[in-house]
């Protein structure tokens, strides 16, 4: 079967591959769609991502697709379902697993990072993070559960009510689809800061947004009760901390890099009593991410901007492919 393999840092090889066989408590999907995201530029150019990838593997761990096989032990999905995949997979036997954080888990693997993924024709994967998802959502806006999945866990990490004024400070895929779902978790203002007027506009006319600010030329005033920082950059970690107010939080959802600082007020912090949070991966939230999808609370088709092939991944990992909001992967038709 056909597969693109990262074969070294910067390296992938298009391979034909056996196809893998099914253990009882696993299931065998053919992949529709794969998602490209930060996650892959990470571990494309040796740089960890929710863990570490090592060469020779297939990426791909947002994926949506079609139940080919099951193992015996399976009941929770049959041949033929239309399914969607929790890349993560917890130990359940470390501290954090025992004590119900899952997503810190010592012995964290996952599809598409430490196990072969959604970039092939067919991967496998233990039953119990396959989901079945309606008819009402498309395979291509279903490979989107697992960002949306780790937007969700972001938000429950919060305390939100009707009452607060929120900013998402970054215009990609990420901060875009945290203003519909800070609406969709009853957050009565959302407001964008970003760099790209056509975006910036796009949320406004389409999604409710009140306010844009163009960070290139716009200040932020410190009005905001909830602030979610999804760049991952130190001048937006440091923007996102200068726009509360008092009693605020802060989401620092973002992905910098593993060497990075950024610089902020210590007293201010002290003075505003600001909670600032991080937010790592997904645990518990996909059957949220699949609900959100299904009802139109969330609409995800406007933000993917590229449906590509596996022959032009790579361009879209270096750079070479401009102009990408959200790729999405075509391995297998519909």
């Amino acid at each position: 079967m056909k597969a693109l393999v990262l074969t070294g840092t910067k390296q992938f090889e298009i391979q034909d591959l056996p196809t893998p066989e099914v253990k009882p408590d696993e299931v065998l999907v053919n992949t529709a769609y794969a998602g490209i995201c930060g996650t892959d530029r990470a571990l494309y150019a040796g740089l960890p991502g929710s863990a570490n990838a090592v060469p020779p593997i297939v990426l791909g761990h947002e994926n949506s697709g079609t139940v080919a096989a099951v193992g015996a032990n399976v009941t929770n999905v049959k041949v033929g379902d239309r399914v969607v995949v929790d890349p993560n997979i917890y130990c359940g036997k470390c501290e954090y697993c025992l004590t119900d954080r899952p997503e810190l888990c010592d012995n964290l693997s996952a599809v598409g990072v430490t196990r072969d993924g959604g970039l092939e024709k067919a991967f496998t994967a233990p039953a119990s993070v396959v989901y079945p998802i309606p008819d009402s959502v498309s395979l291509k806006d279903a490979a989107t559960t697992e960002p949306l999945s780790c937007a969700v866990h972001g938000v429950q990490l919060l305390k939100l009510t009707p009452y607060q004024k929120a900013l998402v400070v970054g215009d990609g895929f990420m901060g875009q689809l945290f203003v519909q779902l800070l609406q969709a978790y009853g957050v009565h203002q959302v407001d964008l800061a970003g760099i790209i007027d056509e975006k910036l506009a796009l949320n406004k006319e389409k999604f409710n947004v009140v306010n844009t600010y163009n960070t290139t030329r716009d200040k932020i005033p410190a009005d905001y009760d909830v602030v979610i920082e999804a760049v991952g950059l130190p001048q937006t970690q440091e923007q996102a901390v200068e726009a509360t107010k008092k009693g605020a939080q802060v989401l620092m959802f973002g992905v910098g890099k593993p060497d990075q600082h950024f610089s902020m007020n210590t007293y201010e912090v002290y003075q505003k009593q600001l909670t600032i949070q991080g937010s790592f991966i997904n645990p518990y939230a996909f059957k949220d991410a699949i609900a959100l999808l299904a009802s139109g609370q969330v609409n995800v088709d406007p933000l993917i901007s590229h449906v590509v092939g596996l022959d032009e991944v790579e361009g879209v990992l270096n750079g070479d492919v401009k102009g990408v909001s959200k790729a999405v992967v075509k391995v297998t038709e519909d």
